[in-house]
């Protein structure tokens, strides 16, 4: 399965109010590193489909949502759990680093759910 656009419209609805891990993609056209990052991205969300949900956010096409979040340099993940991040990797990092950074987020999955409560946007 190959991550999965989002934008302003669906940000909420496949982010925020997803009940699995989200590991988000923030890139742009123009960067070397996120076009270096994305076989292994793609390549990874096949691996763990149906444990984490790995979405894609164009920064250029879609400025609200990085800047909410405190994005300054591309390529940024961030792993949101329960509609709220948890962890970010800046930068290119090497699959192996993102892979043990995924494995990290879906052993304590379940503790953070057991611990969260919904959040409101305002």
């Amino acid at each position: 399965m190959v991550a999965i656009d989002v934008g302003s419209s669906n940000w909420k609805e496949l982010v925020l109010d997803s009940k699995s891990p989200v590991i988000v993609d923030f890139w742009a056209p123009w960067c070397p590193w996120c076009t270096r990052l994305l076989p292994d991205f793609d390549s990874l969300s096949d691996e763990y489909t149906g444990r984490i949900t790995f979405a894609k956010v164009n920064a250029e096409a879609s400025p609200d949502i990085p800047s909410k979040y405190g994005v300054q340099g591309l390529p940024t993940l961030k792993f949101f759990c329960a509609g709220r991040p948890l962890a970010e990797i800046v930068g290119y990092v090497p699959r192996s680093t993102l892979k043990k950074q995924i494995d990290t987020m879906l052993s304590t999955h379940q503790d953070c759910l057991n611990q969260s409560s919904t959040l409101k946007q305002v």
